[in-house]
């Protein structure tokens, strides 16, 4: 498996005022092409700076971040928005969906961005919504749609692009326990078929479904172990 990330003594300082404030201290890991990887730390880790940065959001003051072999400090914006929409797919908490649009027109939004034709655009997000278990939902409107549905959407959108890796920033936050074993487990089925994840995650728990563990404290790594992922129970039957 080939390497798909690598942070090399990545610090961020954000200046407010007179307050000089050094959210990464000088962060170093690689990813490699596979893997399903938590992120955790309390709040004020630097985890959320950091995730920022792999998700090319935010640049380091120093040190390097290098994408499938691509230095990102190198950049211009530009280049930087279509990394976004090409190599990364995001899951985010709050599902960000558009409100008034069908399940399948929100997965198809990064085609749009991307310029792809419309047949094209239809075909691979029923394609990406039959992945995640929401064939025959792909009309529906996202308030006509459960939490943990919208959720799969936003898997959908992040995954209808064919990224080098979904970063997922604390997706089960807003989910109920049940529903949260149901999104592990896509996220499991997807790692399995070859696609790399890195979550962010305060919850123990949630982290317990990753193989690797990555801890910050303080600005810095504190740990970084791997970890034997427990298997997300299965899906009943008869459920979406």
């Amino acid at each position: 498996m080939g390497e798909v990330v690598r942070l090399q003594e990545v610090a961020k300082v954000y200046t407010m005022g007179e307050e000089r404030v050094e959210a990464m201290k000088g962060v170093s890991f690689t990813v490699d092409s596979g893997e399903f990887v938590a992120i955790m730390g309390a709040s004020g880790s630097g985890k959320s700076t950091c995730m920022n940065i792999l998700g090319c959001l935010d640049v380091p003051s120093r040190g390097s971040y290098h994408l499938d072999g691509v230095n990102v400090g190198e950049l211009s914006s530009n280049q930087l928005a279509e990394i976004r929409n090409k190599k990364l797919g995001f899951v985010f908490q709050g599902f960000n969906l558009l409100a008034r649009t069908t399940a399948r027109e929100n997965v198809e939004l990064p085609l749009v961005y991307g310029q792809v034709p419309a047949a094209q655009r239809r075909s691979r997000a029923m394609e990406a919504l039959e992945r995640v278990g929401l064939a025959g939902r792909e009309s529906h409107y996202s308030n006509q749609l459960s939490g943990g549905q919208q959720q799969r959407v936003a898997i959908a959108r992040a995954l209808v692009n064919e990224p080098s890796i979904i970063l997922a920033d604390e997706p089960t936050g807003n989910l109920d326990s049940k529903t949260t074993v149901e999104i592990l487990n896509i996220f499991q089925e997807l790692n399995a078929q070859g696609i790399t994840i890195i979550m962010v995650t305060h919850e123990p728990e949630v982290a317990e479904f990753t193989g690797r563990h990555i801890i910050f404290r303080d600005g810095l790594v504190l740990s970084d172990t791997p970890h034997a992922a427990k298997p997300a129970a299965a899906p009943q039957a008869g459920q979406p």
